[in-house]
């Protein structure tokens, strides 16, 4: 992968980005990726989920006597720390150095990095391993740019993804990757280029592993296009949020809306993909 690609690029308009999104949709659900996920107990089944109606093939696969078998024939992995014990910790490692090794693109979600010692530090040494991207929340971004704890209220962010802009193109800048931030707009950066995906519902914050399951929504397209990484976490993150758009014109509240979302994903046609994504450009 040519890590100046995408920061060659002529900037996009927001319906070649749609166009974009949809061409990495269709080819998600022609090849199903095989997706490796070590991702935390609660978000297992989200993301599980929204990996299969997206078109993908999820491998819940975490056992560090597995991984120098299964890692190397992977499409992608996505590494989520939101549970993370010691036990765990060498498993990611030598997942995503494996996935380095073999020229697969790794996704790295740092949940609530920020919130103590042992878990900020474990993020720095995956950060370290350079991932594709690196998706968080403002105050989980700013604690990796830091490297300071006490940016987060547990999981939840205490930042809007714009208070973390800086520190996101910093963190790009110093990994070699893609930094997303999730929020009420999604900013994703090069480290130069910024681009910002507007798709989305407030209600997505009240259902657990939602943040979770874009990640590895994101690992997904990112396997199908490893040399347009922020492309493709730009497309995964607004086809997430489009269908959250979607199936809440059916909910009745965060339950229904589970439910209505993995359908829409299920079902997300070009005419709704192309006309409703939200990308653009924001520098």
């Amino acid at each position: 992968m040519d890590p100046n690609h995408d920061k060659n690029q002529v900037q996009k308009t927001r319906a070649e980005y749609g166009r974009d999104a949809w061409t990495h949709l269709s080819q998600l659900r022609r090849l199903s990726p095989l997706i490796q996920c070590i991702t935390n107990f609660v978000s297992m089944d989200l993301t599980a989920n929204v990996l299969l109606s997206a078109g993908a093939s999820p491998a819940m696969l975490h056992g560090i006597d597995e991984i120098s078998d299964f890692t190397p024939n992977v499409n992608a992995v996505y590494i989520n720390v939101g549970t993370l014990s010691a036990d765990w910790l060498p498993a990611m490692k030598a997942a995503a150095e494996l996935a380095s090794k073999f020229n697969k693109p790794w996704v790295l979600d740092p949940v609530a990095a920020g919130a103590s010692g042992f878990r900020l530090k474990a993020c720095l040494e995956l950060v370290d391993l350079k991932p594709t991207v690196i998706r968080g929340n403002g105050s989980e971004i700013i604690a990796l740019s830091n490297a300071s704890v006490g940016h987060t209220k547990g999981v939840d962010s205490s930042h809007q993804s714009t208070d973390a802009l800086e520190a996101a193109k910093s963190l790009a800048k110093a990994s070699g990757g893609i930094v997303a931030i999730s929020g009420a707009v999604d900013i994703i950066t090069d480290g130069d280029r910024v681009v910002g995906a507007r798709n989305g519902v407030p209600m997505l914050q009240k259902i657990t592993a939602t943040g979770c399951a874009v990640t590895a929504l994101i690992s997904a397209f990112v396997a199908i296009d490893p040399s347009h990484p922020m492309e493709a976490t730009a497309s995964a993150l607004s086809v997430f949020g489009l269908a959250g758009e979607m199936g809440m014109e059916q909910a009745k509240g965060p339950a229904s809306l589970r439910m209505h979302l993995i359908d829409s994903l299920h079902g997300l046609d070009e005419t709704a993909l192309v006309s409703r994504s939200n990308i653009t450009n924001l520098s």
